[in-house]
């Protein structure tokens, strides 16, 4: 699969030497592409990761380019190890380094089987995606990063609420939350911190799709504010993470839910 950067890449003369770089998986729509506007905002230079939707993405790349930033289009299949490889050479040929992975790339089934009626395709569907997905993504960037680099995995609050129907992606990301705990162990004296973040409901496609509105207004109703998240609540918790006032957290997980767990 291809991972070059769209013809839109900007030349590295007109960017700032010391602008930190990050890649964002996922990033063509949804909460991915919310991180990846809030971080360019934020003055970093990014990487937007799409699987499949590169018209999404490359819509994303130029609202941040008409708002002032800097960033590329970079298509990868994050379940493909090489192609993972290609991302972060692509994302060292626009932009020289590499500061930031945000690990956003993910899958939910559009219904909720209960494991007893959960068929092999979803299930290797989503351990392909969601948890080797981000082992390859962690493994390279354990590889690439810079000295104090940043690490924001994706986890699921239904870890925490344990709701029927969810055994198969919780269990995901559960694996994902361990592997964030002792990669930062790992990264030992390399001023790298790896944490992740643990959305509840929030309004996206993904979360929407297949669900009737009776469904919709029950979790929104789950949060003791009384609402759904929205992709920039949940942009706003990786921004913290991923800048300097995040720098003391490490190996946690945050769950960013309105306190519904």
């Amino acid at each position: 699969m291809s991972a070059t950067p769209s013809p839109s890449t900007p030349t590295t003369a007109a960017m700032s030497a010391d602008a930190r770089v990050a890649i964002v998986t996922g990033a063509s729509r949804g909460i991915g592409a919310a991180i990846a506007q809030r971080l360019a905002r934020d003055g970093l230079r990014v990487v937007v990761n799409y699987a499949g939707r590169a018209a999404d993405a490359q819509a994303v790349v130029q609202g941040i380019a008409e708002a002032g930033g800097h960033a590329v289009a970079v298509q990868a299949d994050v379940a493909d190890s090489q192609a993972v490889q290609r991302l972060f050479d692509s994302a060292e040929q626009a932009f020289g380094r590499i500061d930031v992975l945000v690990n956003n790339a993910g899958v939910m089934p559009s219904t909720t089987p209960h494991l007893v009626d959960t068929d092999d395709a979803t299930f290797d569907r989503l351990m392909a995606i969601n948890l080797k997905g981000s082992f390859h993504t962690l493994r390279e960037a354990a590889r690439r990063l810079q000295p104090g680099g940043r690490i924001v995995n994706f986890s699921t609050s239904v870890v925490g609420t344990a709701l029927p129907g969810y055994a198969v992606y919780a269990a995901t990301k559960s694996a994902v939350e361990t592997m964030t705990l002792i990669l930062a162990k790992e990264l030992r004296g390399r001023d790298i911190t790896v944490n992740a973040v643990a959305p509840g409901p929030t309004a996206t496609e993904l979360f929407l799709d297949g669900k009737t509105p009776e469904l919709i207004e029950r979790l929104a109703q789950a949060s003791p504010l009384q609402r759904l998240g929205t992709p920039q609540d949940i942009a706003s918790a990786v921004s913290f993470l991923v800048g300097p006032d995040g720098g003391w957290i490490n190996g946690q997980t945050l769950r960013a839910n309105g306190g519904m767990v």
